[in-house]
């Protein structure tokens, strides 16, 4: 009998992305959230996964429910609260580029602990975006976070800040909630606009150095249509962007962290110990590239189509599980 895929808990925002349109195309709602999008996105790719989240008990939250539940995302007891659900409202430019306007509400569902089975379950916690930061649920993250790494059996922590500057707007308090929460983290994601934003006075090599002295195993940052580039202590690897039309970027870089967490988790199933993953011991250049191409080009079929729409793993074909040597 095969062991169970390595099972994963994302916590954060859930809301509906408001598409404003034009005369020829009338506005349009979807589900969406940063880390909503990423359970999704790992749903899709056949990955066990549960979501924290919060949702209002109105039509827009069940309409976010459903999208959940028909992609096999396990939504946590608690997650929906008697109130309206949050809002993005998106204004697209030219190049399909968004901006936005958000009306939030955030908290953690009342009495999470680590002792929560879906906690317990999950060998892979993803945080990120507004849920890390905005309060009163951004602190309850973090004392979670703590808890679970001194727990018995810590999960591995992945982290990818997704900075909202329009709405995290205190520069200093959010550079210390992230550095906060790269120190817990085995694996760091963020875009070179994030880095940019949070270290405007170093280049982006010397942020990346900085975010692995506090112990990262692993830091990615995407780069647009460029591609990305993936960074352990001893290695450097820039993965090249895919070619496609874009329809929109919204979900990009979350269909990016969804490719990059299921990865991790498929050398999880393989049998490589979290401790290697934890330092980046257990990643060699070959690898790097290998995790870089594949979470590239999730990312790239979801900006060429309208919306958070992140690819099944039927259209990605790729990583093939048990494909990589177990260390």
């Amino acid at each position: 009998m095969s062991n169970p895929l390595t099972a994963v808990t994302a916590i954060g925002e859930s809301l509906i992305d408001v598409i404003v349109g034009s005369a020829e195309a009338p506005s349009t709602e979807h589900p969406g959230g940063s880390p909503m999008n990423i359970a999704l996105g790992l749903a899709r790719l056949n990955r066990p996964v549960a979501l924290v989240t919060h949702i209002g008990n109105d039509a827009r939250g069940a309409s976010i429910a459903e999208h959940l539940r028909d992609a096999g995302v396990t939504l946590a007891f608690g997650s929906i609260r008697n109130e309206p659900s949050s809002t993005a409202t998106a204004y697209l430019g030219a190049d399909g580029s968004a901006q936005y306007v958000f009306d939030l509400r955030w908290s953690l569902p009342c009495g999470l602990s680590v002792e929560d089975p879906i906690l317990a379950g999950s060998d892979i916690v993803h945080v990120g975006s507004i849920g890390a930061f905005l309060e009163p649920g951004g602190s309850a993250v973090v004392s979670l976070l703590r808890q679970l790494v001194d727990s018995e059996r810590p999960p591995l922590i992945c982290f990818d800040p997704n900075m909202r500057p329009s709405i995290v707007t205190d520069h200093g308090a959010a550079l210390a909630r992230f550095e906060r929460i790269a120190a817990l983290a085995a694996v760091v994601k963020l875009s070179d606009e994030d880095a940019e934003w949070l270290y405007p006075e170093l280049g982006l090599e010397a942020a990346i150095e900085h975010i692995l002295r506090f112990g990262v195993g692993l830091v990615t940052v995407t780069l647009g249509s460029a591609g990305a580039l993936l960074a352990t202590r001893s290695l450097r690897m820039t993965v090249p962007g895919v070619a496609v039309e874009v329809a929109d970027t919204i979900g990009a870089g979350d269909s990016f962290m969804s490719a990059l967490i299921d990865f991790i988790a498929e050398l999880r199933d393989e049998g490589v110990s979290a401790e290697a993953l934890r330092n980046g011991h257990a990643f060699d250049a070959a690898l790097l590239t290998d995790i870089g191409k594949y979470a590239v080009r999730c990312a790239a079929i979801t900006v060429s189509r309208p919306g958070a729409n992140p690819p099944t793993r039927r259209e990605i074909g790729y990583p093939h599980r048990g494909s990589h040597v177990s260390q």
